[in-house]
């Protein structure tokens, strides 16, 4: 089930003309992810974390513990996208991970070029007991590849000319 987007981080490019990488990131509170569901946490929830639009390429993305949760007994967590739900993380056990520990894509992967507007979501993959505590940091490096257009040429205006 698919959750409210509480959590959801809308991205933001960068101003200048030539396009670089940047980093977004967002904090998934797994008490706020239960009272947005309205009922227990469970496996298969998904967690929206953040936007992607068209043309974006996901060069990197991950997850960082940042308030281990105490409540359930045993959760593992994926982290992707809407056409593949753990192509950054799949199954990190998240039990037992300390504060500061990272969880991120395997050594084979590759950037994913987003076709569609789509999200990066944080996926309970399996759950024992109940889920109501911990804090999880979900980051991602991306770079706008939308066409920069034709001119690249500096616009000038009349008081240039002065």
């Amino acid at each position: 089930m698919a959750l409210g987007d509480n959590t959801l981080r809308a991205v933001g490019g960068n101003s200048q003309r030539g396009r670089n990488p940047y980093m977004v990131q967002t904090v998934v509170n797994f008490a706020t992810a239960l009272s947005d569901k309205g009922s227990a946490l469970a496996a298969a929830d998904v967690i929206p974390c953040i936007a992607v639009s068209k043309g974006t390429m996901i060069l990197n993305a991950g997850i960082e513990v940042d308030t281990l949760q105490t409540s359930a007994s045993a959760l593992t967590l994926d982290l992707g996208t809407g056409d593949d739900a753990d192509c950054f993380v799949d199954g990190f056990t998240a039990t037992s991970a300390a504060a500061g520990t990272f969880a991120q894509n395997a050594a084979a992967f590759q950037p994913l070029m987003a076709t569609a507007d789509d999200n990066i979501d944080l996926k309970i993959a399996t759950l024992t007991g109940t889920l109501s505590t911990g804090k999880y940091r979900v980051w991602a490096v991306l770079m706008d590849c939308t066409d920069l257009g034709s001119d690249m040429s500096a616009n000038e205006v009349a008081r240039d000319n002065a």
